[in-house]
């Protein structure tokens, strides 16, 4: 005790000593020699809080979070129970108060609510309680009216929702406020202006994710202290207050994705304090201002996808402490418009870049001089452009790269894949889509970088064997190459842990080196070999699939019941293989499957009783199968569903009214089937009601038209804006961490009198009706008929439908195929439908017509087997012209009886083909009697062995 004794009198002394000598950290060792205790009912305050929530490592984001208040207790010695030494708690050196509260990512789960201790805390001045998960309570309004003292409020990430409460603008002293990225949090444009006019003293408003969906208020421009403004994914819109670009300490600006925010650029001044600004993916417009030059501290800036015009000045150049520049498709591109890459040549200057993104942007040219100087480039992408010429030698030179993306460009030569051996660091590479032929040296692969993404689709690869020490390789994309033979063991040993997504589609493949039943891949999430030449068995995917793609291929034999158990499919794409068999039954209890293609093989039996449990089907084709049976009636639980095909197959039942509950179910394809019996009336005035298309063909139904289903179409009732720029997709299947996903684009066959038409992806404003072989009867309802103004194809063939053909039928000015053939219409063709402008395919033969052919544009292109088997037709198009007031008067009932004796020869196979109906998408024409010649031809002429498929391929994310 003596000793100690002496050795703390000469501690103090030495420090007295050091503090007469102006040595503050000889202060600082003394404040902590006397420990502050915490406050009884402080204490007791923070252990309520504590059990308020339930620890949940699943509640934080963060890979570092830990739960803190895991070590609070009331109980053990004076370390443990002082509330000041706990995790994450800070008390005032000298009131011993609890002033700071830092909580963040410590997995917190549950609600707070206005009764919770937290309020009690009223000495608080930081409060920390980001990445937590606290259930989609409210923020309490109590926290503005108790916690006055507050100056750091962060509550984002945090799954709080609701309005953010007004009383919050009560905590005056707030220096920093961040709210962002909760779940569904809002703030109306008064409480904003409430909030902004209150906090005097606020430098750092975050609200990203909080849904404004206002104007900005000018309040904003008077917030002179602010440094730091995050306003993303806000949903604002009007015009940005310009003003706060002259806030004398603005630092940081963020407006990422506001796409209706519109606004532009002063002249900026060069007392300008800003060094991050991020306006992408709004509608940001006019010139960039030459004044830009002036922003010296600026290091990150994004104006990608916005309207800017395409002038770089060249003051520009002046930003060299720039690391971080996004412009990809920053401006909007006109018809025919290129850029120069020299008209960059500025950023030759930004010697500091770090991360350059000028993708997407329609430069035109050779490959740009200046990259040449970035020599601290990381990241260098310059995808989805009309560059040309070679891959320059220097691009090797820049040993920072980690990533480089030059897919989708003209780029052309040779590329000796050695040389990439230069760049240690690099990570992702992407030459996809260009004019390059890589070139593989034997025995290079133990120089190469070790690639995490590498895609390279139709670069005129050959081979997979340089890709044997690729041990860290994630995403591998060689789509579309000249890869022959079997997938090399030697792959998927390197590659067993670390894979995730693999395409290897539209090449020569054959199988697996040793045949494993299983794929090797322990964490394969996309696995995509469509359009080889594999057959066997069905390889097995491990439990992490997420998309299993075979399309196009040989396989053979059964699906097995494993599918049923993988429990993150989301697509099963098998089309045209040689499957057979019965479809497991457990299939339709997946609750993950959202794609499920299994059209074109050889299935029999029932089909799965799809949709009996939680389900997520938006698209099922079972179509050109042997299926028999009933349609499931669970499948009016699909309430995803967008599109159904079932045509091409055996089934037996009357029509599927109970589908008609499906909320956004867009095309019903039932062709050729032996669905029977009267569809009648609806049971309610909202049956399918965003149906689009409709292909009940060949079928055996009968009485009238189902009129009263067809008025309440009211998706055929519009003609779509943007006509053709769009396709229906079936999308927003999971994204991984390297950014690939499956959008699968849904494809069409439509019969025409014995003509099959492919769409590869069908126009997203494509309107179709197909009622034709059936024993519909009865007149064309005039009115409805009419009201269907999108309609761009309609089917009504080979049914004993009577009456006049309606004039409504003008008011279809999308209309370019109309098939009214083999019935017995009467009476004159009106003269409106040669209003139809876009009309490319018009058949009404064999029927009871007459009268002159009307005179119109399109009408002088159909040919006269159009309007064969009607003896009082006349026309210039015919051989029977139409002379005097005969042409005005039926022809007698003599004729009408040769036309029915003639009537339509029943085994006629058309070998026609239709060029340019339907805007010029179809793809394929094929005809023929039998299931096998129909898939065959199909196939053949819709895909071909070295096609680049676009119906069922994957689409891709943004491009390395």
């Amino acid at each position: 005790m003596k000793l100690e004794s002496w050795l703390s009198k000469f501690t103090c002394l030495h420090c007295l000593l050091l503090l007469l000598l102006n040595d503050a950290h000889c202060f600082s060792f003394v404040q902590k020699q006397t420990q502050t205790l915490c406050h009884a009912d402080e204490r007791s305050f923070l252990l309520k809080f504590k059990e308020s929530f339930t620890i949940d490592k699943s509640a934080s984001s963060s890979p570092f979070a830990y739960p803190k208040v895991a070590s609070w207790t009331r109980e053990g010695d004076q370390n443990q129970s002082n509330c000041c030494l706990w995790d994450g708690v800070e008390c005032h050196a000298e009131s011993g108060h609890v002033i700071g509260l830092d909580l963040k990512s410590s997995c917190l789960y549950g609600s707070i609510n206005s009764n919770n201790t937290l309020f009690r805390l009223v000495h608080l001045q930081m409060l920390d309680l980001s990445d937590n998960d606290f259930n989609s309570s409210e923020i309490p309004s109590r926290l503005g009216h108790d916690l006055s003292s507050l100056s750091y409020l962060n509550l984002s990430l945090s799954a709080f929702s609701g309005q953010i409460p007004s009383e919050i603008s009560k905590l005056s002293k707030l220096s920093t406020l961040v709210l962002s990225y909760n779940n569904g949090l809002e703030l109306r444009k008064s409480n904003m202006r409430i909030l902004v006019q209150n906090l005097t003293s606020i430098k750092q408003l975050h609200l990203s994710g909080v849904g404004i969906n206002s104007t900005v208020h000018d309040i904003l421009v008077n917030a002179s202290s602010l440094t730091s403004l995050k306003l993303s994914y806000c949903g604002l819109y009007g015009e940005f207050p310009i003003g706060i670009f002259h806030l004398p300490n603005l630092e940081e600006l963020r407006l990422h994705s506001n796409i209706d925010l519109n606004g532009y650029f002063p002249n900026f001044n060069r007392t300008n304090s800003l060094k991050i600004l991020d306006v992408s993916e709004t509608n940001f417009s006019g010139e960039l201002p030459s004044s830009i030059g002036n922003l010296h501290s600026l290091n990150y800036f994004d104006i990608s996808t916005c309207s800017f015009h395409s002038h770089v000045p060249f003051s520009f150049g002046n930003l060299t402490q720039l690391s971080f520049l996004v412009m990809a498709s920053f401006h909007d591109v006109s018809a025919g418009q290129f850029l120069d890459p020299d008209s960059f040549s500025c950023f030759g200057k930004l010697t500091k870049l770090n991360y350059l993104d000028l993708s997407d942007n329609n430069l035109q040219g050779n490959f740009p001089r200046f990259v040449a100087n970035l020599t601290q480039l990381a990241f260098l992408a310059l995808s989805d452009n009309s560059l040309t010429g070679e891959i320059p030698k220097s691009l090797f030179h820049l040993r920072n790269l980690e990533c480089l993306g030059l897919s989708g460009n003209n780029l052309s030569g040779l590329v000796e894949f050695d040389e990439f051996s230069n760049l240690k660091k690099l990570k992702r590479l992407g030459l996809s889509d260009n004019r390059l032929s890589v070139r593989v040296k034997s025995g290079l692969s133990a120089t190469l970088p070790k690639f995490e993404v590498l895609r390279l689709v139709a670069c005129n690869l050959t081979e997979l064997e340089f890709l044997k020490n690729q041990y860290e390789l994630g995403s591998l994309e060689l789509t579309d190459n000249n890869i022959h033979g079997q997938i090399p063991k030697s792959l998927w040993n390197a590659t067993r842990e670390t894979l995730v997504n693999l395409h290897l589609d539209d090449n020569f493949l054959t199988g697996f080196e040793d045949n494993p039943v299983t794929l090797p891949w322990k964490n394969l999430q996309l696995f995509n070999l469509g359009n080889n030449r594999l057959q066997g068995s069905l390889p097995i995917p491990p439990q992490s699939i997420t998309s299993y793609i075979v399309r196009d291929n040989n396989y053979s034999g059964e699906v097995s019941p494993v599918f049923c158990n993988l429990n993150y499919l989301q697509v099963l794409n098998l089309a045209n293989n040689s499957l057979s068999g019965m479809l497991p039954q457990c299939l339709g209890k997946s609750s993950s499957l959202e794609i499920l293609h299994l059209m074109f093989n050889s299935f029999h039996g029932n089909i799965p009783p799809f949709c009996a449990n939680k389900n997520s089907l938006k698209f099922v084709g079972l179509g050109y199968n042997q299926l028999q049976g009933k349609l499931p009636r669970s499948m009016a639980d699909c309430t995803l569903l967008e599109f159904l095909h079932i045509g091409n197959n055996q089934i037996s039942d009357v029509f599927p009214s109970w589908l008609g509950v499906l909320p956004v179910l867009k095309g019903l394809t039932l062709g050729s089937n032996a669905f029977h019996g009267i569809i009648g009336k609806p049971p309610t005035n909202h049956e399918f009601p965003n149906l689009c298309i409709i292909d009940l063909s060949n079928n055996l139904f009968s009485d009238m038209l189902p009129s009263k289903y067809m008025e309440n179409w009211n998706f055929m009732k519009y003609v779509v804006a943007n006509k053709g720029s769009q396709y229906f997709i079936v999308s927003n299947v999971n994204t991984n961490k390297y950014g690939n996903y499956y959008a699968f684009s849904y494809q069409m066959i439509i019969p025409v009198k014995g003509v099959e038409l492919t769409y590869a992806q069908t126009p997203y404003d494509m309107r179709l009706i197909d009622f034709s072989s059936n024993r519909f009867e009865g007149e064309i309802p005039a009115s409805i008929i009419g009201s269907l103004r999108g309609l761009q194809l309609l089917n009504l063939s080979n049914n004993t439908l009577t009456g006049h053909i309606p004039s409504s039928l003008g008011n279809l000015t999308a209309l370019e195929s109309l098939d009214l053939s083999q019935n017995k219409l009467s009476g004159r063709i009106p003269d409106s439908l040669a209003q139809l402008t876009f009309l490319e395919y018009f058949n009404v033969s064999y029927n009871h017509l007459w009268g002159p052919i009307p005179l119109g544009q399109q009408f002088g292109t159909f040919l006269e087997d159009s309007y064969q088997g009607n003896s009082g037709l006349c026309g210039e198009l015919l051989s029977k012209k139409c002379e005097g007031s005969e042409s005005l008067m039926p022809p007698p009932p003599s004729s009408f009886e040769e036309d029915e004796k003639a009537g339509f020869p029943l085994e006629f196979d058309w070998y026609v083909v239709l060029p340019g109906v339907v805007s010029g998408l179809i793809v394929g024409v094929v005809a023929g009697n039998t299931l096998a010649n129909k898939k065959h031809e199909w196939f053949v002429e819709t895909f071909g062995r070295r096609r680049k498929p676009t119906a069922a391929r994957a689409t891709r994310g943004r491009r390395t």
